[in-house]
């Protein structure tokens, strides 16, 4: 895919992939993403038998976290750089690296809540993604907000990680399923536009990338409605 030269994605300029193609996109990033959410739940599963392995992730939870976020700024960064099988399999490391931090979280909340949120961030994620591929509304002034609501919210967690506040992880947690929520719909709806692809240049890559952001979109839901709705042990 040709760049413009003048930066304009899809949306800016009033073009739109075709129905087939754009429903390739979707195909392709739901996929991968679906499969990053399967790796992730075999190894949280594994991490839920096996206590020395509980241990060893507590005690390098820092480092791991570390980890993590160098992953995705490798795979962001670097895309246009990586072949889409190297940009998947770091995904794929991804994925698998934080079932490592998901079954260490999940054992604080007992299976009948954690059943509970996993449902509920699902049906908000289905209706949002149906959403973002149904409407016919433009949703790039509202992401813009939603990415400045991130901004806050990623300050207003680590202002609470000295405060300890029950009041303010309440609050933090409603805004991070609502700013969760409206990333997906916002999302769906640049994969399905075809912006992650010409942004790329390559629609197997930007399957990759399209995949991250559903996924991080997911995982973030579901660990800010475990708080809304879990009950710890």
């Amino acid at each position: 895919m040709m760049d413009n030269g003048l930066g304009a994605t899809p949306e800016q300029l009033g073009v739109r992939p075709s129905a087939e193609l754009a429903q390739r996109f979707l195909t392709q990033a739901f996929g991968w993403m679906f499969g990053g959410l399967l790796i992730t739940a075999a190894v949280a599963a594994i991490v839920q038998t096996s206590p020395s392995l509980t241990s060893l992730i507590g005690r390098n939870y820092f480092l791991l976290f570390i980890g993590q976020l160098g992953l995705v700024f490798v795979i962001s960064g670097a895309i246009k750089r990586l072949s889409a099988t190297a940009a998947l399999a770091l995904f794929f490391v991804y994925a698998a690296t934080l079932g490592l931090t998901i079954g260490l979280i999940v054992q604080y909340y007992t299976s009948g809540s954690v059943t509970t949120a996993f449902l509920a961030s699902s049906a908000m994620f289905g209706a949002a993604a149906v959403y973002g591929a149904t409407t016919h509304r433009s949703l790039a002034s509202m992401g813009a907000i939603l990415f400045m609501g991130l901004i806050g919210l990623l300050v207003a967690m680590l202002v609470n990680l000295f405060l300890h506040s029950p009041q303010a992880t309440w609050l933090i947690s409603i805004a991070g399923v609502v700013i969760f929520t409206g990333l997906t719909a916002w999302d769906v709806q640049r994969i399905q536009n075809g912006t992650f692809a010409a942004a790329i240049g390559s629609m197997e890559k930007a399957a990759v990338i399209g995949a991250l952001a559903l996924y991080l979109d997911f995982i973030n839901l579901f660990l800010f409605m475990l708080r809304l709705l879990g009950g710890r042990r």
